[in-house]
């Protein structure tokens, strides 16, 4: 019964959703045109469930490209009205149409020389009339078996908030390097915002030693920077290999002596390399192709001498990943 009781909750749902979808129409395209024009912000606002939703509708906007934010109706009547201005588009939402506090501070947007957007499931009640434009978002049921909570007209109201929310990021051109610079924090913006720089060691702490360093001192140098690796350099202090804790193992499985071994003897030649400006991300796509640990940092293609190392652990310590 629980099951099937579950079960029947989205099949509502979903109808009130593909029912939707088939209402989309003039009203809509007229609403995403009053906001790319719009020279001010766009302030949604709603009660109880409807506020919720409205909330999230503001987030994704404003995530997305779109100035947006929200304001709660009843604290509007008190003084925060003031945070609407001239030129904003306000997109009120109330599925009966007909809330009390929304209905109140209607006169007050029109006074401000805001655009208004209602977006309701009665095409009869107060606030669809007071709309410039109106948006259907009513249900044939509920999915609560009281027809009472709200379920279905709350996912609707969602679904097309969401509408509105792609359609405008496609109109204004919104990229995934956008997204990213809005959400810094995030593991999309870490990807796109990290560049090589940001994570490398550089001056002192970048492990390099020249062609003929005796390995005794190589090593010295291996194991105080921590790294695992460090870089050769020839005279003009150009990168000409790099000698890995691999390197090492390698050369004492063939009886090597090591320890009087020079750094050119035993270092694996044409090391790859990476720009600093590059992204993070670009650093480990290069690790996991070549299956390395690190890469040596130039500034640019044209010169020799290495400006830092990046490390596979750095990369995941910083979530690129």
């Amino acid at each position: 019964m629980i099951l099937e009781d579950a079960r029947r909750v989205i099949r509502v749902e979903a109808e009130a959703l593909l029912t939707l979808a088939e209402r989309i129409d003039g009203e809509f395209e007229r609403a995403v045109d009053l906001i790319l024009a719009s020279k001010g912000r766009v302030v949604v606002t709603g009660m109880g469930k409807s506020g919720l939703i409205g909330l999230k509708i503001a987030s994704t906007m404003a995530s997305t490209g779109t100035p947006a934010f929200f304001l709660h109706p009843a604290e509007g009547i008190h003084g925060d009205l003031g945070m609407i201005m001239k030129g904003d588009v306000v997109i009120a939402v109330s599925n009966s149409g007909e809330t009390e506090e929304l209905i109140r501070i209607l006169p007050v947007i029109k006074r401000l020389g805001a655009t208004l957007v209602s977006m309701t499931g009665n095409m009869a009640s107060t606030l669809a009339g007071a709309g410039d434009v109106v948006l259907d978002i009513s249900v044939k049921e509920e999915a609560c078996p009281l027809g009472l909570a709200p379920t279905a007209s709350t996912t609707a109201t969602l679904a097309m908030g969401d509408a509105l929310a792609v359609a405008l990021l496609q109109k204004r051109g919104f990229s995934a390097e956008d997204f990213a610079l809005f959400h810094p924090g995030g593991a999309l913006g870490k990807k796109l915002l990290l560049t090589v720089n940001d994570l490398m060691h550089a001056g002192d702490a970048t492990p390099l030693v020249s062609e003929t360093t005796l390995m005794r001192e190589a090593l010295f140098e291996i194991t105080s920077k921590k790294l695992g690796i460090t870089g050769v350099v020839d005279a003009t202090g150009g990168l000409v290999g790099v000698i890995t804790d691999g390197d090492l193992r390698r050369a004492l499985e063939q009886g090597i002596d090591i320890m009087n071994q020079s750094a050119g003897a035993l270092m694996s030649k044409n090391p790859k390399r990476i720009k600093s400006s590059e992204l993070a991300a670009r650093a480990l796509q290069q690790m996991e192709q070549y299956a390395i640990t690190s890469l040596f940092v130039f500034e640019d293609d044209t010169k020799l001498t290495p400006v830092g190392v990046v490390h596979l652990h750095d990369l995941l310590k910083a979530g690129i990943a």
